[in-house]
């Protein structure tokens, strides 16, 4: 297995930022022309190295490492011992945000999780009950429109309006913090759910790379893990549903915007989702970003702005598209995850996320943060 498989379709011609750790410490890298280029001698970290070049700035020649194709990187279920190589997630100091209800097919399901709190069972009842309602496709309702607002009034006056509701055809965006910096884990790598969750799937989105400016740079991958039961209970335990050891992953590289890439292709993007588990269990779904309710350059402008900065940048996850409702074991009972689980995001111009499923509690604790970064660049004379 290489990592050729699961790069993007073109990515000879593609322009790719990542972050490898070679058994000294995270090395940011960029690929072009399928050649590897250590660059943490212009820049010692994926994020400075977006703040340091301008968009359409030719960024340097780093250290040539030799063709992509030819990289030693392993997953975690292909026994990565004696690889040269581990690939990490390609963001470093950038904070991790994710917005959230922005599909209609999302929007929903957290209405039935809120108002089944958490009980899977409830759920197939209140999907009716949600369509009887709402008599058409949430997709055609334009968030913060006259058509919103009576939306609104309907669904208040039939007793189904809910909190996730306002964010989705409302004027404000969900966005929040989805981890800490520096916790997202990378392509091939382990993603946990925690062991006292009983109903919980993945959330494969595109997520945005954005610079200290706010600008759009780039994009790639993510499985924004959520835990279906935590959150129905209250979205006061959003935190809790969404910020765990292990919980979210980004990859395999960023893919940056060029004259080949651009935020077009993220707004066109096909993606896929396949689950394969050890106990035979298939799950396969497609999806496109055009089915986005709110443009993807408006949520980063929701993100950052007059109101609040983020001068390392950040990673923007743009809601998923997918919210998995095919039963599982009983009938009735829905999707969830058991441990072994294989998760495959796929889109064509960005390439292929796949991860495996553990529980948080067994996940590899978290152990590498911002200061021992700060104390590895500086040991490798890099800082």
């Amino acid at each position: 297995m290489g990592i050729s498989e699961f790069l993007p379709e073109d990515w000879r011609d593609a322009t790719l930022l990542g972050r490898v750790d070679f058994g000294d410490g995270p090395t940011p890298i960029l690929v072009r022309g399928g050649r590897i280029e250590d660059v943490s001698k212009i820049a010692p970290t994926t994020s400075d190295l977006m703040n340091r070049f301008a968009p359409g700035e030719t960024i340097p020649a780093g250290v040539d490492l030799g063709q992509l194709e030819d990289l030693d990187v392993r997953p975690v279920w292909a026994d990565p011992q004696g690889a040269a190589a581990k690939l990490l997630a390609p963001v470093d100091l950038q904070c991790l945000k994710a917005a959230g209800v922005t599909f209609a097919v999302s929007t929903l399901e957290r209405v039935i999780e809120e108002r089944a709190r958490g009980d899977a069972a409830e759920a197939l009842k209140i999907r009716a009950q949600l369509a009887d309602s709402m008599g058409g496709d949430l997709r055609a309702v334009d968030p913060g429109s006259e058509g919103a607002a009576r939306l609104k009034l309907t669904l208040i006056k039939d007793g189904l309006w809910s909190q996730y509701l306002e964010v989705a055809i409302g004027p404000d965006a969900e966005i929040f913090t989805k981890g800490p910096t520096l916790s997202s884990m990378g392509w091939g790598d382990q993603v946990g759910v925690r062991s006292d969750s009983h109903w919980n799937n993945p959330e494969p989105e595109v997520v945005l790379l954005c610079d200290g400016q706010g600008q759009i740079r780039g994009a790639s991958l993510g499985n924004d893990v959520n835990l279906r039961d935590f959150e129905g209970r209250s979205a006061l335990l959003l935190s809790k549903a969404k910020d765990n050891n292990a919980s979210c992953a980004i990859g395999p590289f960023f893919r940056l915007f060029d004259d080949g890439f651009s935020l077009n292709d993220v707004r066109s993007a096909e993606v896929t989702l396949k689950i394969t588990g050890r106990d035979n269990f298939v799950l396969d779904g497609h999806s496109n970003m055009s089915l986005i309710s709110r443009d993807p350059a408006v949520l980063a402008g929701q993100a950052f702005g007059k109101q609040h900065q983020y001068p390392d940048g950040f990673a923007l996850f743009l809601g998923t598209m997918f919210a998995p409702i095919q039963d599982r074991d009983t009938p009735g009972q829905g999707f969830t995850h058991k441990i072994g689980d294989r998760v495959r995001v796929a889109t064509p111009k960005l390439g292929v996320l796949e991860n495996e499923v553990t529980t948080c509690d067994l996940a590899p604790p978290w152990t590498f943060g911002v200061s021992a970064l700060i104390r590895n660049l500086a040991g490798r004379g890099l800082l």
